[in-house]
């Protein structure tokens, strides 16, 4: 039998502790082995049991959850959960500790807490099974630098020459990006790279609803690019990116001559609510050979059958490699059919792409 995955929780709530420690033991693959009200107590525990994952609140006494997990993910680095605050200031502090290195995260419900968590139990054991099988790397200074907590001291986005892109090329194609577990850096390393004629960019980020504007926000900071939810009905402009709201589906649609953004509160699609598979089969009959794809890593199939549609269009496509993904079980799926016409290391993504729109460009020129 494998054994079981050794889960620490770490929460100032008593409460908190108590149900997620059920939740836990209730798993026939997974056992908690000592919750802490506290990252100082949380060190110690750490130290002696060697756990496989933590789950840590984001607001916690003594030492916040935030500077803890900078902390560990600097000298220890090991999968941890986030549990996390649905308010505007939980949603901000939560992707700063994706930004960190945090796997993934679970939102406390508003009210009935005791309710509340249970009913999210299969989504909190989903997510520490998958943060057990993560790769979770060393955070560099870099990533510690640009999360802390006044949000001033962030990463500067690459210098990419202001005439990259030019013309045409960038109203008419779009690239269309989908990712899950691990997805909001790997996005970030795309974007930070693309400069400020570039095409349009739709994304689709699994995420639930309350945290998408802060996810855009951090994004639209570090940009050359503006970046910001996707509101129904708005054009797709190039210089873009546009990010699914969490909750709500997110294709595009044309207009006449415009792209425009379709936001609804259609169904989960291969269980997810923004789902990849909705934004990419839309790529398929509205772009076709005008897209460009990305699969970026992420847990499950959301999107590979799709991207191989967008292929089959006419679209370029690139998936990220193994080696560099959190989670790689969306690449892995969209590599098994067919979909990939690169695979690539995260930090080759964008070179690669803006090399191939430079190529496009200078065959437009040549042609006019």
């Amino acid at each position: 039998m494998k054994p079981k995955i050794r889960v620490i929780v770490v929460d100032d709530s008593a409460l908190v502790r108590s149900l997620l420690a059920e939740i836990i033991n209730r798993q026939a693959d997974m056992e908690c082995i000592g919750t802490a009200n506290d990252p100082l107590i949380a060190r110690e525990m750490i130290r002696e049991q060697n756990p496989d994952v933590i789950t840590l609140d984001v607001e916690m006494p003594r030492m916040d959850g935030i500077d803890f997990l900078g902390r560990l993910m600097r000298l220890r680095p090991m999968p941890v959960v986030m549990i996390s605050t649905l308010t505007e200031r939980g949603a901000e502090v939560t992707m700063k500790a994706l930004e960190l290195g945090a796997v993934d995260f679970v939102a406390k419900p508003r009210v009935g807490l005791s309710s509340g968590l249970n009913e999210l139990a299969t989504q909190i054991v989903e997510k520490i099974r998958v943060a057990a099988a993560a790769h979770v790397r060393r955070m560099p200074v870099r990533a510690a630098t640009a999360a802390q907590p006044d949000g001033n001291a962030q990463a500067a986005p690459a210098p990419v020459s202001a005439s990259a892109l030019l013309g045409r090329v960038s109203t008419e194609k779009v690239i269309c990006i989908g990712a899950s577990t691990g997805g909001t850096e790997a996005i970030r390393e795309v974007l930070v790279h693309m400069p400020a004629d570039s095409p349009a960019i739709v994304i689709t980020q699994h995420m639930p609803p309350g945290f998408t504007t802060s996810f855009a926000a951090r994004l639209n900071s570090l940009c050359q690019i503006t970046v910001k939810e996707a509101v129904n009905g708005e054009r797709i402009l190039p210089g873009h990116a546009y990010i699914a709201p969490g909750g709500k589906q997110f294709h595009i649609a044309r207009s006449g001559a415009n792209y425009v953004a379709v936001v609804d509160d259609g169904p989960p699609v291969n269980r997810h609510k923004p789902s990849v598979e909705v934004l990419f089969k839309s790529a398929t009959t509205v772009l076709g050979r005008n897209a460009y794809g990305i699969m970026l890593t992420g847990m499950g199939a959301d999107g590979a059958a799709a991207m191989r549609e967008m292929k089959d269009a006419g679209s370029y496509n690139y998936v990220q490699d193994e080696a560099s993904c959190i989670v790689f079980g969306m690449p892995r799926e969209a590599i098994a059919h067919g979909a990939a016409d690169e695979v690539l290391p995260l930090t080759q993504i964008a070179p690669a792409l803006i090399a191939r729109l430079r190529g496009a460009t200078d065959r437009l020129h040549h042609r006019i």
